[in-house]
């Protein structure tokens, strides 16, 4: 089990509202409400936990859920050290001990036992027990469960339960509007809002191919990794090939054709 200790935030966290997030979570902190974020990969899920654990001030525990991750990893186990066994407890079990917020990333990605260990917490008892030692925690008011999926790699095997599903209150995020967008890659890459722009513009000509042999689309992280390399001086195309281009697909056929639509788009004057 890996060691996940809790984020400190060293200096204010960047975040720009897309709609009412901000204030939907602080009123599901208040009430005590566990919370469903939906939306693609890299629109900012991750980015707004962290800010708003930041308004807060409160710790935060972030688990980025995979095939193998188990309700032991995330509740706790024993371990064999000195001599003697020990009980350890997971990054779940420390949040509800501290009245942290736990974030749950992709959590559909985890294995099945886990959504029976949030269950217990998800409704009026508020409670995580814990089987091995027999102990029965009771979440202090300030604890939050937070998960988040993507629903776009929604399948047979991969869902959320809806009996699940309706355990949480949901926001729905998406890639932001264009001006939001741009402001947010100029603020997180310290590039000027022409680059910004330019590639912002780009990125929208990429998404609307998004059923062209696409899993998924450009996301803002992306456009946020491209501008930095520019920032820091490497050529525009080969930035984009790089941090844009090669990470949305594998086949090389694809690849050439999303660089002829960016070698294009920014030969086209108009961009400029």
């Amino acid at each position: 089990m890996s060691n996940i200790e809790p984020i400190q935030q060293t200096q204010a966290m960047y975040y720009q509202a897309q709609g009412d997030e901000v204030e939907t979570f602080l009123h599901a902190h208040q009430q005590q409400l566990p919370l469903l974020l939906k939306g693609p990969t890299g629109c900012g899920k991750t980015r707004f936990v962290q800010h708003m654990a930041e308004r807060l001030g409160k710790p935060l525990y972030t688990v980025a859920c995979h095939d193998d991750l188990s309700a032991a990893d995330l509740i706790g186990r024993h371990l064999i050290g000195d001599g003697q066994t020990y009980w350890q407890d997971g990054p779940l079990t420390r949040a509800v001990r501290e009245g942290a917020i736990c974030y749950l990333d992709e959590v559909v990605e985890a294995r099945k036992d886990t959504t029976v260990v949030i269950h217990p917490l998800t409704d009026d008892r508020r409670i995580l027990p814990i089987d091995r030692t027999g102990e029965i925690i009771h979440a202090p008011p300030d604890f939050m469960l937070v998960v988040s999926y993507n629903p776009g790699y929604q399948n047979l095997l991969k869902g959320m339960k809806p009996s699940t599903r309706q355990r949480f209150i949901a926001l729905r995020f998406d890639y932001p509007d264009a001006a939001t967008e741009t402001q947010v890659v100029a603020s997180e890459s310290g590039c000027d809002l022409c680059l910004a722009t330019k590639l912002v513009t780009l990125a929208q000509h990429l998404r609307a191919l998004r059923d062209h042999d696409l899993e998924e689309s450009v996301s803002t992280r992306l456009l946020i990794y491209t501008a930095q390399l520019v920032h820091q001086g490497m050529p525009l195309l080969t930035a984009c090939r790089a941090a844009l281009i090669e990470p949305l697909t594998d086949d090389e056929d694809t690849v050439a054709a999303l660089m002829r639509v960016v070698a294009a788009k920014f030969d086209d004057p108009e961009s400029a």
